[in-house]
Order: structure tokens, then C-alpha cells, then sequence
């Protein structure tokens, strides 16, 4: 018997029993259940379809070979073989696709994101770079046709971002963009060096799961919020109009049990109401952040993967200008187009990251 049909017609009773489950009222009212039910049809719809695929593509298979076997006419053996060596040149790509199907996912994959970017060692040169990367996934982001929207932001002097952080929507974004959460090194000629001599600078980038408001637990009572005016440039209502909500709660970490006081800023837009609303989003993404961080833990160390560990501290790739290079550690992947990739182009070296971490996965799983 074939043992990854084997797997797939194991999961035939799950999908009747999910395709049944995601249809009962009482299901449909537990939002939290109805929604993770939902996700695990659509997972198990598409191993159900590459199923049917891979039962078709093993029966044709058989069907050629005993053709070959007991036909006599020459023009039917030609079909047959013909069928054979179609049927055997498509089999291997299959089945590496089944295997990576059958890898259990990481429920966050399919979340929102919040994307932090800040300057790090360098100065003002950091801060620059901080820019350049902030750009860089602007433009990643249209390309994939995802709302990227800031949330807050602190300008360097010299231009560019001491720190900005972002909320990023669309189908997929956090299990895409969790390859880039780490040390990003840029080593150029600085726009104020007048020796002409190549710096190394460095931002850190923070790429955290969106909390849905069933994720996490919030007391909303004992939130303490302060409106103030935004400042900076804007239209006739800047400094007139207390658009801006400064949130204060007092969090206790399950994990070592202090009591941390959080503070969150949001001037995002002219709207009170909205900026109360991604000042929650971005309490929320907090909390879940910190309260799963030691499960990701867990889950990074049995892995022993430093592909996508979230790892803020690992020096994740570096970004040679007087070079044209772009060198990504984890993976040892080197390309020349440094202007393409500060342009958006970066879905080249995701893809090798995805492909490096499905290989240790599928070796976990004995696949």
C-alpha cells in the first residue's frame, strides 16, 4: 500500500466530519471554534483535491505498465508507454508538494502582521536604513496586495526612521514576512562621510502576529486612556483637534508573573474612534506576542531551525552596497540585484527560506 495515500485517506473522515461541523448553528455561534474549524476545511479541502490528483496520476500509472505487459497492438504499447513516462515524470513533484501539505501548519501563518522597524547601531545613518527598509516592504507590500498602514513613527535626524511600526493585512502576511524578524546589517558610504570610507550599520526588524480580539484576555475597563493634539505636518485640525489616544494598562505575564505597565501611542489618523481601535489592535498583538513567545520558543528550539525563530537578536542578512550584494546567514544565499531587492524584489530569498525550512520540516516529520 502506498503509504502517503495511506495518510491522505486517513483524513477522508476528518473532512466529512469538519465539512459537517462548520454547518452546525451552535458551531457557527463559538466565533473562536467556527473559525478555526473554517481554517482546517480549507487545509484539509486542498489535500482532499491533491488526493483525487494523486489517486488518478498511481491509477493511470498501473494502467499503463499492464498495458505494456498484455497489449499486443505496437500503437497501444506506444500509448501506454507514453502514458508511463508522463505519469512518471509528474509523480516526484507531487508527491514533494503532498508531503509539504501533510507538515502540520503554523496556525499563525494565515494572521495579519505588525511590522517594527528600528535603527540600530550606526546613529543617524541607521536610521536611514531603517528608512530604506521601511520602503523596501512598502513597495513588497504592494506588489502583493496588502494593506501596509502606520500606526507610529519616530523620524531620525538626519531622515529616515529611529523606529516605525506598521499594521500589514492580507491573505498569508505573517507567515511570508516571519522570515524577515532579525538583525538586518547594511555596511555603504554613509551620505555624510567625506573620507568616502564604508560603514556597517544595522536596524532591527520585528515581524509579530496580529492578535484577534478572541486571542487574548483584556480587562477594557481597566484601561486608562489620554487624548492629546498631534503635532507635525497635517492639515488645519493639527494641534486643534485631541485626535491622538495614549493607552496605559497594567499587564501580568503569565509566564514569570510581573506586572508591567504598557503604554501605547496612536496618532494614525484624524479619527479619535479609529486611533482607540489600533491603539487595542496593537495591545493586543503585545500580550499574545509575549504570552506565546516562550510556546514559539519551544516550538523554535525543537525545530532547531534558525530560519524563521523570530530570533530578534540573530544577525539575519547584510546588505553590501559598494558590492551590489545581499547575503542572507541563515540560508547562505547570495544574490547581486541589490537595487531590485531595496525595490520591493525580495520574494527570491523568502522563497529559498521557505523551501530550506520545509526541508527540515518534512526530515521532522519522517515524510
Amino acid at each position: 500500500m502506498n503509504t502517503l495515500l495511506e495518510k491522505l485517506d486517513g483524513l477522508r473522515s476528518r473532512f466529512a466530519e469538519v465539512s459537517t461541523l462548520i454547518t452546525d448553528p451552535s458551531v457557527i455561534a463559538d466565533q473562536q471554534r467556527f473559525v478555526r474549524l473554517t481554517k482546517e476545511y480549507k487545509d484539509l479541502e486542498d489535500l482532499m483535491a491533491v488526493r483525487k490528483e494523486y489517486a488518478d496520476l498511481l491509477g493511470n500509472l498501473e494502467e499503463g505498465k499492464d498495458m505494456l505487459i498484455n497489449e499486443s497492438d505496437p500503437d497501444l504499447k506506444e500509448m501506454a508507454r507514453e502514458q508511463v513516462a508522463d505519469c512518471e515524470e509528474r509523480l516526484p513533484a507531487l508527491e514533494e508538494k503532498i508531503k509539504i501539505l501533510l507538515i502540520p501548519k503554523d496556525p499563525e501563518d494565515s494572521k495579519n502582521a505588525i511590522l517594527e522597524i528600528r535603527g540600530g547601531t550606526g546613529g543617524d545613518e541607521a536610521a536611514l536604513f531603517a528608512g530604506d527598509l521601511f520602503r523596501m516592504y512598502t513597495k513588497y507590500c504592494e506588489q502583493k496586495g496588502w494593506h501596509l498602514e502606520v500606526s507610529s513613527y519616530s523620524e531620525g535626524a538626519a531622515g529616515g526612521y529611529k523606529e516605525i511600526v506598521c499594521s500589514v493585512t492580507g491573505a498569508d502576511v505573517y507567515g511570508t514576512l516571519k522570515y524577515e524578524s532579525g538583525v538586518h546589517r547594511v555596511q555603504r558610504v554613509p551620505a555624510t562621510e567625506t573620507q568616502g570610507r564604508v560603514h556597517t550599520s544595522a536596524a532591527t526588524v520585528a515581524v509579530l502576529p496580529e492578535a484577534e480580539a478572541f486571542d487574548v484576555v483584556i480587562n477594557e475597563g481597566e484601561i486608562k486612556w489620554d487624548t492629546f493634539r498631534s503635532s507635525g505636518a497635517g492639515g488645519q485640525n493639527v494641534n486643534k483637534v485631541e485626535s491622538g489616544v495614549r493607552l496605559r494598562y497594567n499587564w501580568k505575564n503569565p509566564n514569570t508573573g510581573e506586572v508591567q505597565e504598557i503604554l501605547i501611542e496612536c496618532t494614525e489618523t484624524r479619527d479619535q474612534p479609529k486611533n482607540k481601535e489600533r491603539a487595542l489592535a496593537r495591545l493586543r498583538t503585545f500580550i499574545y506576542d509575549n504570552e506565546h513567545r516562550k510556546y514559539a520558543e519551544d516550538i523554535a528550539n525543537r525545530r532547531k531551525s534558525l530560519v524563521s525563530t523570530g530570533d530578534r537578536s540573530a544577525k539575519i542578512r547584510t546588505y553590501n552596497y559598494p558590492q551590489g550584494r545581499i547575503t542572507d546567514h541563515r540560508i547562505n544565499y547570495t544574490i547581486y540585484n541589490l537595487g531590485a531587492f531595496m525595490d520591493g524584489d525580495i520574494q527570491g530569498c523568502i522563497d529559498q527560506l521557505i523551501v530550506a525550512e520545509n526541508a527540515n520540516r518534512l526530515q521532522e516529520a519522517e515524510l
